[in-house]
């Protein structure tokens, strides 16, 4: 069993996906605080934790973001993401004004050519010594 509050903010992501791992990576450099924790989709701590705050299934061509207690997913996760970063990331706070079914249609559309585009890994990524604390799934 996991402690939700062990870590507040974890990005739950497709371990497979070559977009979302360097996506990871982006995050991995530009989150100076170090704020988030990392955990692949297809890890079982992901499955137990998602289990364990009652999370539906949710497709792995979807972000999740457990931030403080609350699930976001798709395009609400992406823009709270920028917005823990700082500037200039939270800029992108902004494209809220945009109805979150049109947001989350362009983000579903990104998700569905992601590995036609950018490719799919055959395993997930394993953390090195430097992320070893960060990626914890």
């Amino acid at each position: 069993m996991y402690d939700p509050y062990q870590w507040p903010e974890i990005v739950f992501f497709d371990g497979h996906c070559i977009l979302c791992n360097r996506t990871v990576d982006f995050l991995l450099r530009k989150d100076r605080k170090q704020r988030l924790k990392y955990a692949s989709l297809q890890s079982d701590l992901s499955r137990t934790f998602l289990l364990q705050i009652n999370a539906q299934a949710l497709k792995e061509d979807t972000v999740i973001f457990y931030h403080k207690g609350q699930l976001l997913v798709r395009s609400d996760a992406v823009l709270k993401i920028a917005g823990i970063l700082g500037f200039p990331y939270s800029i992108l706070i902004v494209f809220k004004i945009i109805p979150r079914g049109w947001r989350d249609h362009i983000y579903d559309y990104i998700a569905r050519n992601r590995f036609s585009w950018f490719g799919r890994n055959s395993t997930c990524r394993m953390p090195d010594d430097q992320t070893r604390e960060r990626i914890i799934g």
